[in-house]
């Protein structure tokens, strides 16, 4: 009896520092900590907008996004900040070049002066890098992938991914892109064929920027991977909406719809992307490869298999999949922005779309154009560096 007492008592103890240390954690993070963060940027002259509890300048953010977008675009220019940014608008117009503003409980440093840009990306880049809110909401779609590393991690990702986007490699690669931009094309001239003459041109070059960078760096067709990219766009929008509410404590936590949805989707992700992986290693343990290849994928699991011999960087099966998720998605959608509105300025701008047009028949001579004829093309490069 004395002893159960003395158990229970010791439980209780347990379960009372546990709540005590809970609660201090929660106000120290939630509270101190931004305070005093508020009050050393004050110090040193840098101000911002007045936070709210919790949310800090969220609201604010999305207010005026919903009101400078509410109405359709004037015509077509580059001058978009104040449209899709109206926020850094008013709060440099209100503080200078340099404020800070919250993303919940968490700070956000906003620089317009380019030197000391260039001092914060080439002398503390390893000391900067993505916050902890930033992390989590990409914690089930990107993972520990390079695009969410910090320090050394985001080093030595980029430096074991590297080679597999090195100039010769990129031009290795050419013979795949001919291919998946002829078969778009093929796919754009038979909807014009059967009558169709509006297009929404951004899903052409999505499927575009995608299908390359299956075959190139992962060995397989735009066919077998469009379900990874539709379940990883859908995961990027769920956990878009969950990242919202991470700045209330324990929300991670909370069984909702879309933390359900979000688990649900990694685990489908992750089951096909474990296909693509083990095939890879089935063909290097039955023989039919010396090596998991020179993409990106057999670079990545070519580096495991050091690891497993005493390498320093350790990487496993999970980080794999987070580096796949990452340039699976994040490695085509960029690529597809930019192609889209070059596509949507040539149509703007019908002067330069034949003038570009004229420059690629003549120097390719009506054909494919190739690597060597790339530097030829002096209106297209000048059009890349405006654009």
């Amino acid at each position: 009896m004395a002893a159960m007492v003395v158990c229970l008592a010791i439980l209780s103890v347990l379960f009372i520092s546990l709540v005590f240390k809970l609660v201090f954690d929660t106000i120290h993070c939630y509270i101190l900590i931004p305070r005093r963060i508020k009050n050393m940027m004050q110090k040193q002259g840098v101000r911002g907008p007045k936070p709210r509890r919790l949310t800090g300048n969220i609201i604010e953010m999305v207010t005026l996004t919903s009101q400078s977008t509410v109405n359709d675009m004037d015509g077509v220019h580059h001058d978009v900040v104040g449209r899709l940014l109206p926020h850094y608008v008013k709060w440099s117009n209100s503080y200078g070049k340099r404020f800070i503003y919250w993303h919940g409980i968490e700070p956000r440093m906003c620089l317009t002066e380019i030197e000391l840009i260039k001092e914060l990306m080439t002398k503390h880049h390893l000391v900067t890098g993505k916050s902890w809110l930033q992390q989590q909401g990409s914690k089930h779609f990107t993972g520990k992938g390079l695009l969410m590393a910090n320090g050394q991690e985001w080093y030595h990702q980029r430096h074991i991914a590297a080679p597999a986007f090195m100039g010769d490699k990129l031009k290795s690669y050419s013979t795949h892109m001919v291919e998946c931009t002829k078969h778009m094309l093929q796919s754009l001239l038979n909807e014009v064929k059967s009558g169709q003459n509006e297009f929404e041109i951004g899903e052409y070059m999505t499927r575009l920027t995608a299908d390359i960078i299956a075959r190139t760096e992962f060995d397989t067709s735009y066919e077998k991977g469009k379900q990874i990219f539709h379940l990883l766009t859908s995961l990027q929008h769920r956990c878009a909406q969950a990242s919202r509410h991470l700045c209330f404590p324990g929300s991670r936590f909370f069984p909702t719809k879309y933390n359900r949805e979000i688990k649900a989707l990694k685990m489908e992700v992750e089951r096909l992307l474990m296909e693509i992986i083990q095939s890879r290693k089935d063909c290097m343990e039955i023989g039919r490869s010396s090596s998991y290849g020179s993409d990106l994928l057999g670079i990545l699991l070519n580096e495991m298999e050091k690891e497993r011999r005493g390498g320093k960087f350790k990487i496993n099966l999970e980080l794999i999949m987070d580096e796949c998720k990452t340039f699976f998605f994040a490695g085509h959608e960029t690529t597809a922005l930019l192609l889209t509105w070059t596509v949507m300025l040539l149509a703007t701008n019908p002067h330069w779309q034949q003038k570009v047009r004229d420059e690629v028949n003549k120097v390719c001579d009506g054909g494919v154009p190739s690597l060597d004829q790339l530097p030829k093309l002096t209106l297209v490069t000048i059009l890349c560096i405006y654009i």
